[in-house]
């Protein structure tokens, strides 16, 4: 079964350019992941600086390979000061059937 989740955070304020940069680096390398099937980057139409990333993964064992991959760490590192949570807030979604 597909794992799916949604994270959020707000970029904080003058910070919007270096988030966008760093997660559209990010992404492409996401998305390179064999067990990756959607790394999609939204912000919110109403607020500029929220940002949505909907996440699909193959499986589990495609998650955690995801999560162990060697540039998340960094990238983590880089945009913790940059955003106003702690960390991206993380919701994983289950389809409905």
């Amino acid at each position: 079964m597909n794992k799916t989740l949604l994270a959020e955070f707000t970029a904080r304020e003058g910070t919007e350019g270096e988030v966008a940069r760093l997660l559209l680096d990010y992404a492409q390398k996401v998305r390179e992941e064999d067990g990756n099937i959607a790394f999609d980057v939204y912000t919110k139409a109403s607020d500029p600086r929220a940002y949505w990333i909907f996440e699909v993964y193959r499986d589990e064992d495609a998650f955690q390979a995801h999560l162990k991959a060697p540039y998340g760490g960094p990238f983590n590192t880089a945009l913790a000061p940059l955003i106003e949570e702690d960390a991206s807030v993380l919701t994983f979604l289950d389809p409905v059937t």
